[in-house]
């Protein structure tokens, strides 16, 4: 893209994706900001079109809603400023799964993956054939980490960092670069939709440093950002295991271990 392209940035009212919006501004990028509070996403743009003097649209949409996900794919798909596309819409939800109600992890689902995978698709052919631009997934460190209880929200996180790493497969020979953030635990308000106090949690990223750290990773077009790993080599080390199984696991037989009887 010869001009700077725009960059549309889902759940942009508040947290992750108001920090995006105000550093991608800072760098001269024309914004789309999506999340269902106008009167926030306004009140961000008047100071960052003050503060910056970039163009910046607003466009309401609940994502967990067919007609404004449609909306906001359309725009994705016809307007071929926008070249940058960060995936930060999320939420989480409190409970063990058997005290989850099912309404509760649809909706989960919905927002987390189902909205991501179909904004990833709306703007990667345009991405692709242009052979140029950008995908940026917010996943988390809980993932990688069926430990960390959060069984639900973990698997949707899980999907965003493989349908990321995916992407990257397939996109990357053809110019598009695709990143996975994956955070840990960050000062934002989706503490409060499970129904925790921040302030009692220990090693909370402060969110500026998370998106500052995650666009150093953008700049040096890492694959996957983890923000608050310090020692690299631990995640080529995790990553270098699963690649090495890789010519092991497609086989015309059962391995021996599972035929002989226990």
């Amino acid at each position: 893209m010869r001009d700077i392209p725009a960059v549309l940035i889902t759940g942009a009212s508040t947290g992750i994706g108001a920090t995006y919006a105000e550093r991608f501004a800072r760098r001269g990028h024309t914004l789309v900001l999506v999340a269902r509070d106008a009167a926030r996403m306004e009140a961000l743009a008047d100071r960052l079109r003050q503060e910056t003097g970039v163009t910046i649209d607003i466009l309401p949409a609940d994502l967990t809603q067919a007609a404004d996900l449609a909306k906001v794919e359309a725009r994705l798909q016809e307007d071929s400023r926008i070249g940058i596309l960060v995936n930060n819409a999320g939420t989480a939800i409190g409970g063990s799964f058997v005290d989850q109600s099912v309404e509760d992890m649809t909706r989960l689902v919905a927002l987390n993956a189902t909205a991501l995978l179909r904004l990833s698709r709306a703007i990667a052919p345009r991405l692709a054939a242009a052979g140029e631009g950008a995908i940026v997934n917010i996943g988390s460190v809980v993932g990688v980490a069926p430990e960390f209880g959060m069984t639900v929200y973990g698997a949707t996180k899980a999907f965003v960092q493989f349908l990321s790493q995916g992407l990257a497969q397939e996109l990357g020979p053809k110019g598009v670069y695709v990143q996975a953030v994956l955070p840990a635990t960050t000062r934002t308000e989706i503490w409060d939709h499970v129904g925790a106090d921040v302030n009692t949690l220990s090693n909370v990223m402060e969110v500026g440093d998370l998106v500052d750290a995650a666009l150093v990773g953008f700049d040096r077009r890492e694959p996957v950002t983890i923000p608050p790993l310090h020692d690299a080599g631990q995640w080529d080390a995790f990553d270098g295991a699963r690649k090495a199984m890789l010519g092991n696991i497609v086989n015309a037989l059962p391995a021996e271990r599972y035929r002989t009887p226990a």
